[in-house]
């Protein structure tokens, strides 16, 4: 009994050590203004981060609405989406396990049944799980 109480406290603490070294992805966004993202540990230092990068545009930080939270953040991405009327907006993906599988959402998004409803769609940031933005050219490997 001991030592399968003993194997599960490791098993369980190493796991904790494993999740709590991964990152999150916040998005915030100021409707038709601006955007802002940001990798951390947790929600509270993510949303505040994307609130400051969003706000560099000229807006007040409090204009920054919270959009979405992934954890882990996994592969993240900014798509730019415009309707046929002008409106536009960003829409994020984030927590895909590879580039392939989110660069497949991507383009369902823009090609997929709101595809007659636009303008213009388009990947406008590529993030890896690490929070290292990734060349928007790059072919996936």
């Amino acid at each position: 009994m001991k030592k399968t109480l003993a194997a599960i406290v490791l098993v369980a603490s190493t796991s904790f050590t494993v999740a709590q070294d991964r990152l999150g992805v916040a998005f915030v966004q100021a409707p038709e203004v601006s955007t802002g993202h940001c990798f951390a540990e947790n929600p509270i230092k993510a949303f505040a981060c994307a609130r400051s990068s969003c706000a560099i545009e000229g807006i007040a930080e409090s204009e920054c609405l919270r959009v979405k939270w992934c954890y882990p953040a996994g592969w993240s991405a900014d798509i730019f989406l415009q309707h046929k009327e002008g409106v536009h907006w960003h829409q994020f993906l984030c927590g895909w396990s590879s580039r392939e599988d989110l660069q497949a959402a991507a383009k369902l998004m823009c090609e997929g049944s709101q595809k007659e409803w636009l303008i213009e769609c388009a990947m406008v940031g590529l993030w890896n799980p690490e929070g290292k933005e990734q060349s928007l050219n790059q072919t996936a490997q």
